[in-house]
């Protein structure tokens, strides 16, 4: 009986490791500013730190300008099909995963496609970003669910805009 418990312990086991080993790793890809180009907006993405991208259950690579336009592909595509999902920290630009952010919002906050909003790697450089510049409220992965995710009008226009997705949808 003890033999047959420590059999069945160690096919469990070995069945856990197979699993988690075999289990894929979705990495970022880097971005090529000579052909990538915005997924939702079709605007050149720049190396900087506003790109974002997803990487789907088959390996490929979508990338945004801006956050809000990755948020705008999820809400038409639903999120079945990702693997996992990357924004750059705003200080270092290194890939993060969209969940272990933490994100500032302020509709002053200059990005891209005028959602304003940047991604930290930490909660306490997102505090700095807040106290350096007086502007933004800190957010979550969880708080950006129910986030309005409103483009600032007045920022496009002033940037001589004339791509603003939303009208186009």
């Amino acid at each position: 009986m003890k033999k047959t418990i420590q059999l069945l312990l160690l096919m469990i086991v070995s069945t856990m490791v197979v699993v988690a080993c075999s289990s894929e790793e979705y990495k970022p890809v880097a971005i090529n500013e000579d052909t990538d180009r915005c997924v939702i907006c079709n605007m050149a993405i720049k190396d900087d730190q506003f790109a974002t991208q997803i990487i789907t259950t088959e390996g490929q690579a979508l990338k945004f300008d801006d956050l809000g336009c990755l948020h705008t592909w999820q809400e038409e595509n639903g999120t079945a099909t990702v693997g996992a999902t990357y924004v750059r920290d705003y200080n270092s630009l290194q890939w993060i995963k969209y969940e272990k952010a933490y994100y500032v919002y302020d509709s002053s906050i200059q990005t891209p496609m005028a959602y304003g909003i940047i991604s930290f790697e930490d909660q306490s450089s997102a505090e700095q970003y807040i106290a350096e510049h007086s502007v933004g409220t800190i957010m979550t992965a969880t708080d950006l669910a129910a986030h309005s995710w409103e483009v600032n009008h007045t920022m496009m226009q002033s940037h001589g805009a004339d791509h603003d997705h939303e009208a186009s949808h």
